[in-house]
C-alpha cells in the first residue's frame, strides 16, 4: 500500500485557504467600490511620479 503524501495533502489546503481568503478580499473590496461609501482610498499611481523631480520643473545651471 502507498504511503500517504501529507506534503501534497498540506499544500492543497494551504491553496484553498489562500483562494478563499483572496475571494473574501475581493468580494469586500467590490462591495465598498460600489457600495456608495468608498472607504478604501485609491491606490497612487507610482509610476507617473516616482519621486524624481520633472524636467520642467528642474533649474539648468
Amino acid at each position: 500500500m502507498a504511503t500517504p503524501n501529507y506534503g501534497y495533502e498540506k499544500r492543497q489546503r494551504e491553496l484553498a485557504k489562500k483562494k478563499k481568503k483572496e475571494e473574501k478580499l475581493r468580494a469586500k473590496t467590490t462591495t465598498v467600490r460600489h457600495g456608495g461609501s468608498e472607504q478604501a482610498p485609491e491606490a497612487p499611481d507610482t509610476h507617473a511620479d516616482a519621486g524624481l523631480p520633472s524636467a520642467s520643473t528642474q533649474q539648468p545651471g
